[in-house]
């Protein structure tokens, strides 16, 4: 008979419960509707580190840190930290077995259904997209972080990861996210709007970044939506020698006289450092303009008004997108199951 630290629901003796069919049920009484909605955050958007969940769902790092350890310690969650040049890296937060059980379960189906596998996701630990991933998603949990700063004047009101968009848009373009942000200036009615961020770490050539936009072309044609594309750089330099490309000739077979004058493809570029607002200010440089930079909302094509559930209309993923705020402290605890508006 396996010893009393060894059963469901209580810790071995390095801190983590046992593995077990059990498992999930016996978090049941233990999950707290933020809690769901972080482990629907990390089905969708697979890897977030220490400091983009305190940027979504918590005042401090000392409190996202307590929280994610009781997670890690249900099994809800498991945590890396990868090897880091010089210094040490943030923890990495990936979906745990018991965690996807509890989507699963609260969802109807099970874990294979929503396409979790354990060796896959722990195989995030040692993907050579790592950096690209987290990067991506540092840009749209700076939003966040934003938005609950600005006391209900401004909302990320919608965020699909990767896998979402590729499901969706992939035979035409794969971005690395989707948002939707809105601005509410005082005594102004709202600002929206929606767009495909592709983030560069510096790796792929220029001209592979701009034959891109072709494919953004195609979604805009097919979908009838202009959606702005932003390409966030990582460094100013990298901006400067991607705008000279986009100020020449447009990718074969797309219309224009020049990249960033694609019909339908809105271009705009930004790098670390350019706003002090990061991504939510005033960052964007559109292309083919020499300035001023402008925020996201002044990137919308006028009178374009937001569609129901982003360009394409279409869910692909056998899971809904999460919403980007998290629930509040005191929610019901299937809050975290009820799917975004947009």
């Amino acid at each position: 008979m396996p010893s009393a630290r060894a059963l469901p629901g209580r810790p071995r003796a390095g801190g983590r419960l046992a593995r077990g069919p059990a498992l999930a049920a016996a978090l049941a009484a233990r999950l707290t509707a933020r809690d769901r909605w972080l482990l629907r955050m990390l089905l969708e958007h697979r890897v977030l580190t220490t400091g983009q969940i305190t940027s979504l769902a918590f005042g401090t790092t000392r409190a996202a840190t307590a929280r994610m350890t009781v997670l890690y310690q249900l099994r809800a969650v498991d945590r890396f930290r990868p090897l880091a040049p010089a210094g040490s890296s943030p923890l990495h937060f990936i979906l745990d077995e018991a965690g996807a059980a509890v989507i699963a379960a609260e969802d109807g189906t099970t874990a294979a259904e929503l396409g979790y596998r354990r060796d896959r996701t722990a195989a995030i630990a040692y993907s050579p997209r790592l950096a690209h991933d987290t990067g991506a998603n540092s840009v749209f949990t700076a939003l966040a972080a934003a938005a609950r700063a600005s006391g209900g004047r401004a909302t990320l009101d919608c965020w699909w990861g990767e896998r979402r968009c590729a499901a969706t848009w992939g035979e035409c373009a794969r971005p690395d996210g989707y948002g939707r942000w809105t601005q509410r200036p005082p005594g102004q009615p709202p600002a929206t709007a929606d767009f495909f961020l592709e983030y560069d770490t510096g790796t792929e050539d220029l001209p592979r970044l701009v034959a891109k936009l072709a494919g953004y072309a195609a979604l805009a044609a097919r979908t009838g939506i202009t959606t702005p594309v932003l390409f966030w750089l990582p460094s100013p330099g990298r901006e400067a020698a991607l705008r000279a490309r986009h100020a020449g000739p447009p990718p074969h077979g797309t219309p224009g006289a020049s990249a960033a004058q694609i019909p339908g493809v809105p271009v705009a570029t930004t790098a670390p450092g350019t706003s002090h607002r990061g991504p939510a200010g005033a960052a964007w440089l559109p292309a083919g303009q020499p300035g001023p930079r402008l925020p996201l909302t002044a990137l919308a094509p006028p009178r374009t008004p937001p569609p129901a559930t982003g360009p394409g209309q279409a869910r692909a993923l056998p899971w809904h997108p999460p919403a980007p705020a998290p629930p509040a402290w005191d929610a019901p605890a299937d809050m975290a199951a009820r799917p975004e508006v947009c």
